[in-house]
């Protein structure tokens, strides 16, 4: 896959629980950049509040996008340039007022750097205010508030929300308005809070869409990230399509695979590994024949547990292994001394072609997290890499997979590396 653009979602993908973005993911965010990689953050939240975030991957600097209000409105990050927008007419807001009133939620919108909130002491509306580092303003009436803005359809509301504690009352609205409003605006309940009224035909996918034409490209080179319902059509439209291993089952179901959560930099680990797969080959990265290794190991170890070789060069070995009755646990998941024994092999095959003539690797120390379980019936991916090729010694990183991308060890090799007699 030749990746042109990442689109991330940002809560719950590109930032942790805590809502900050680690250290790993801002180093790998700003490195495909470097390598000529738009990004696009997509999220529900307003533009003011995703700034922070844009500005910390340098997101200005290198031509990359926000995608904010749901997908209400895409601009250049560098200029502030709106190059997709869709908002709601004020003349609509009557109505959802009318409709607010009758189901008892609270009414709020955005505009510039303020929530505008019929009640800003809800402690949703509250904390959507402190997470984006917006004022809030109250106001009697939405209506009353947005009107002088009819004669400016720059400055019309992406979105009006509906706020209520019991979700059961929006999903009722929801159907509602859907019911209604068919044809005039759409409807997108990001949680169980929360629902939110926007322009027709407003989504993330609808937005990355119209990024895609102004780039250029095809959606094929297109690799997003998501974990919620609004993030699913996102995720289908994309070339590969990627949820959070926090994300909840039917957005799993949707993606093309599924990485680690968004506590465990998985959507930094995800994108690390399709930038080297993709990015970062060196020249001198020739390919080793792997069918030629497998005929010779078809009696070894490799042979007895199922192993194959899939690509072998001195900067990159990949291996898969079937997690079976050779490999598995009694209770059905891959044994943790079949992890040793793939990561071993590939860091050892590595070290062979990385050596020099005349020198000869021998394996001194091997240190391996188990992250997660692989059960029987699944097929494993291990992934080598070179951590330091020295001339005593070599020391590999080697990751592995199951077939639909999570990580299950993470083993460090460490070879010596001898001259022969």
């Amino acid at each position: 896959m030749d990746i042109k653009l990442i689109v991330l979602d940002v809560d719950g993908t590109l930032l942790t629980s805590n809502r900050e973005m680690s250290e790993r993911t801002i180093k790998i965010l700003k490195k495909v950049q470097q390598n000529g990689v738009r990004i696009a953050l997509a999220t529900g939240r307003p533009t003011y509040g995703v700034l922070p975030f844009a500005r910390a991957i340098d997101l200005d600097f290198n031509d990359g996008f926000i995608i904010s209000y749901n997908g209400a409105k895409v601009l250049e990050a560098s200029t502030g340039k709106v190059i997709f927008e869709r908002t709601i007419d004020p003349k609509m807001i009557p109505y959802l007022e009318k409709q607010a009133e009758r189901c008892g939620c609270a009414l709020a919108y955005y505009e510039g750097d303020e929530v505008v909130a019929t009640d800003t002491e809800n402690h949703h509306i509250v904390d959507e205010a402190q997470m984006n580092n917006m004022s809030l303003r109250h106001v009697d009436s939405i209506s009353a508030a947005t009107e002088h803005l009819a004669e400016d359809k720059t400055a019309w509301p992406t979105e009006v929300i509906f706020v209520n504690d019991d979700e059961e009352v929006l999903l009722g609205m929801e159907e509602h308005l859907q019911r209604h409003l068919n044809g005039v605006m759409d409807t997108i309940h990001s949680n169980p809070y929360y629902l939110e009224i926007v322009g027709y035909q407003v989504g993330k996918s609808h937005a990355m869409s119209a990024l895609v034409q102004k780039l250029g490209i095809s959606m094929k080179e297109v690799l997003a990230f998501g974990d919620g319902r609004a993030d699913i059509n996102m995720l289908q439209m994309a070339g590969m399509g990627i949820a959070m291993g926090n994300a909840p089952e039917e957005v799993k179901r949707c993606a093309d695979y599924t990485t680690l959560s968004n506590d465990e930099d998985g959507a930094a680990i995800a994108i690390e590994r399709a930038f080297e797969e993709e990015h970062d080959k060196p020249e001198d990265d020739q390919e080793v024949p792997v069918d030629v290794l497998n005929a010779q190991n078809k009696n070894t170890l490799m042979g007895a547990l199922g192993m194959q070789y899939t690509f072998a060069s001195p900067h990159r070995v990949e291996a898969t292994m079937p997690v079976d009755g050779r490999t598995r646990q009694p209770f059905g998941i891959l044994a943790g001394g079949a992890s040793l024994a793939l990561a071993e092999t590939l860091a050892g095959l590595g070290s062979m072609i990385a050596c020099k003539p005349g020198e000869m690797a021998v394996g001194m120390q091997v240190s391996g997290n188990h992250v997660s379980s692989a059960h029987d019936g699944d097929t494993v991916r291990g992934v080598a890499t070179p951590v330091h090729l020295g001339r005593s010694s070599h020391v590999w990183n080697v990751q592995i997979f199951t077939s639909t991308g999570k990580l299950v060890s993470s083993v460090t090799v460490t070879n010596s590396i001898m001259n022969k007699r």
